[in-house]
């Protein structure tokens, strides 16, 4: 019988700031889907059969760490799918970990390779838990405790900082790295330097991710003959050339030609819970 299950979680109030929703997928048939940069870092723990990437001739561990990532991606497995994932804000992972996310850049991290016993002490109690609720429950405890320390130290303070240039930039991807490092109140290789520490890419990147998951918003509402000089100078593209380029390069495919693969959605600027 064909199984498959998709659900989503929203955190509890005390950790909205900090982790944007969890989701559950659960599926005994063949995957074979397309990802795209999300803009989120996400730890993954697979109760079941660890996804194979071949962008990246690996498979993910039980319990992956994944970082910013600035390409898209094939995601394969032959069945008996069963996932757990946290879905980080995107400057705030690194409140949990308490290591510079830019180590994480474009990398697929096995949680055991990280040293963090308290990270180890979580995924044991996750992988030997069958109750899908009583997971979450768990995540949450976990991360209510080690956002309790967190918030006693300048990480917080810097965590403010770069919400506020991030917010900035979500309302409009083009701004300049130095008016985004006006906003955080810091000078621009502060900025830039903090800026990566905490998201895990440059400020120059995470924009251009932005900007793909904005057009991605906008195709979500668009049919095929959509304008592509409107779409990219809504999303703070130069030219509609340098949209087409830049979103084939995160997708792999034109803009247009995408709405006949699949159906556009964004990760980004959708709340799915």
């Amino acid at each position: 019988m064909i199984q498959e299950d998709f659900i989503f979680y929203k955190p509890c109030r005390e950790l909205q700031p900090y982790v944007r929703y969890y989701w559950v997928f659960k599926s005994n048939q063949p995957l074979n889907t397309l990802t795209f940069p999300i803009g989120c870092p996400q730890i993954i723990f697979h109760k079941q059969t660890p996804l194979y990437i071949p962008e990246l001739g690996i498979s993910q561990s039980e319990f992956t760490v994944s970082g910013q990532v600035n390409y898209h991606s094939h995601l394969y497995a032959n069945g008996n799918v069963e996932m757990i994932v946290v879905v980080f804000q995107p400057y705030t992972l690194k409140a949990f970990l308490n290591l510079p996310i830019s180590l994480l850049h474009n990398q697929e991290v096995s949680g055991y390779d990280l040293e963090n016993k308290h990270l180890k002490q979580l995924a044991a109690q996750i992988l030997n838990c069958e109750n899908t609720n009583l997971c979450i429950t768990i995540i949450e405890q976990w991360l209510l405790s080690q956002i309790a320390d967190a918030l006693t130290s300048k990480t917080a303070y810097n965590i403010q900082r770069i919400t506020a240039a991030i917010k900035q930039l979500f309302a409009m991807p083009a701004t300049p790295v130095t008016e985004l490092a006006s906003v955080a109140c810091l000078g621009k290789k502060q900025f830039e330097r903090m800026f990566n520490e905490l998201v895990g890419a440059n400020p120059k990147e995470y924009a251009r991710i932005v900007r793909f998951q904005k057009s991605l918003k906008l195709l979500q509402h668009c049919s095929e003959d959509a304008n592509q000089a409107q779409l990219a100078y809504q999303c703070g593209y130069a030219d509609q050339s340098h949209f087409i380029r830049e979103f084939k390069q995160f997708s792999g495919y034109t803009p247009l030609s995408l709405l006949n693969v699949c159906k556009p959605y964004s990760d980004l600027f959708n709340n799915p819970t």
